[in-house]
């Protein structure tokens, strides 16, 4: 752990938010680089610079159907006077030696075909009568009525500039130019750029692998029955859809029961598999609390607990949590408590930033806004807990959403921002700016 953190003095001292991030931030490392086929890579941070060998487009091509041309052959070419120009040939895509176009002389080409030598504009096939000599036709009649291979003369109804309608050499990427910076994050666009520029592998950060464990003997999954007591697992499937909308590649372990013994052995399994563990309930000072329990184990090193550190954060909803290192690994683990907008917030503002700490990223926050609280009341706040209260958030305005319980999760549902009140305010009036966290 950093010694740069301001630690609480004692077991009861409550945490700041900004030094709970900061001692989670100043363990995680970035994880090591590996090398990756291109589709493998998908969702990866880039490690370094890459530059392009190899311009885009390699070569002077057309962007039309049409006829390869000199400019001086169609110039002041129209409807009454249109150029006539003898077909020396086809240049079709994939043409490694295609005819040399002289004066007075025109060549049939296909979109993407190399422009032929000689040649310096395309006019597209709707400029000319497709070799037909009966005036302008539209390009699906031209297409097919004058074939490939059909030879003789084109009237062109149009001149063209040089360069028109061709991609010259060059103009999307030079040789030579940085296509992608390190620390990019891998999209299909950027997928498709390294292929194009004939790059098969790419040296990435691998995407985190994350592993995400709930808690409690009263919880079932989605679609088994309810007995009295039990309540549906919600918050492993919303930190693992959280997880994986971060960056990382998440798995979900259905819910352990409240037993010390089982969650240690189900963590010590899932180490295996884990560059994060996060867990989420047991971390209270109820009787049942069994991650505290758990991962308070002194022993072996190489067992879980070895070193969770477990605390009182100023901040509401989410003041207890965990953080430390787990197994031979050092595996980073953070235990957040049960509630599950406790639960969520906490993700969203220590476990998300970690995530994209472990891919190598250096934007690791939610983007942040200044907005105009809209509501019919004050909001009020306990004084020294930075609250983050649910809200949606349009142009500029902020409305709060549902009321201040840990446990409602359909306001959550609707929520697309975090009202952020500082500790040291304890009412904010409708109509005050506020700081919001943007979570779309």
């Amino acid at each position: 752990m950093s010694s740069a953190v301001t630690r609480p003095a004692g077991p009861d001292d409550l945490w700041s938010v900004d030094d709970h991030l900061e001692d989670i931030l100043s363990t995680v490392r970035p994880l090591e680089p590996i090398e990756l086929q291109l589709l493998d890579a998908q969702g990866c941070v880039l490690v370094d610079d890459v530059t392009v060998p190899v311009s885009l487009p390699p070569f002077d091509n057309s962007s039309m159907d049409g006829y390869a041309v000199r400019v001086t052959d169609v110039e002041g070419a129209g409807e009454e006077f249109p150029a006539v120009l003898e077909v020396v040939g086809d240049v079709a895509a994939g043409a490694a030696d295609p005819v040399r176009v002289g004066p007075g002389q025109a060549a049939r080409i296909m979109t993407g075909a190399p422009l032929p030598p000689g040649a310096e504009a395309v006019v597209p096939v709707e400029w000319t009568d497709g070799g037909l000599g009966e005036g302008p036709v539209s390009g699906m009649r031209a297409r097919s009525l004058a074939p490939e291979g059909a030879e003789g003369h084109v009237h062109v109804y149009r001149s063209a500039e040089a360069g028109a309608h061709v991609r010259a050499k060059g103009s999307d990427v030079r040789a030579g130019d940085r296509a992608l910076e390190a620390g990019t994050i891998l999209g299909p666009p950027q997928i498709a750029l390294l292929a194009a520029i004939g790059r098969g592998t790419v040296r990435v950060r691998p995407r985190p692998r994350v592993v995400v464990l709930s808690t409690g003997s009263e919880l079932v999954q989605p679609g088994e029955q309810l007995a009295t007591g039990q309540i549906y697992d919600s918050n492993s499937f919303s930190l693992t859809a959280a997880a994986r909308d971060a960056g990382a590649i998440a798995y979900r372990v259905g819910a352990v029961a409240d037993d010390a013994e089982t969650l240690r052995s189900t963590i010590e399994d899932q180490l295996i598999r884990a560059d994060l563990l996060v867990t989420t309930g047991g971390v209270s000072v109820g009787a049942y609390d069994v991650v505290k329990e758990a991962l308070s184990y002194v022993g072996d090193e190489d067992v879980a607990g070895s070193g969770v550190d477990f605390r009182k954060l100023a901040m509401q909803p989410g003041k207890p949590q965990g953080f430390g290192s787990i197994g031979p690994d050092h595996t980073p683990l953070l235990a957040l408590p049960g509630n599950p907008v406790s639960s969520y917030v906490s993700f969203e503002l220590f476990v998300r930033p970690a995530i994209r700490a472990l891919m190598g990223l250096t934007d690791l926050h939610r983007p942040r806004a200044r907005a105009v609280l809209k509501a019919d009341e004050a909001l009020r706040s306990p004084k020294g807990r930075r609250q983050f209260l649910r809200g949606a958030y349009t142009e500029g305005e902020v409305t709060p959403v549902g009321g201040t319980g840990s446990h409602l999760v359909a306001a959550l549902a609707q929520a697309d921002a975090l009202i952020v009140v500082p500790e040291d305010v304890e009412c904010v009036e409708p109509g005050s700016e506020v700081e919001v966290v943007l979570l779309g």
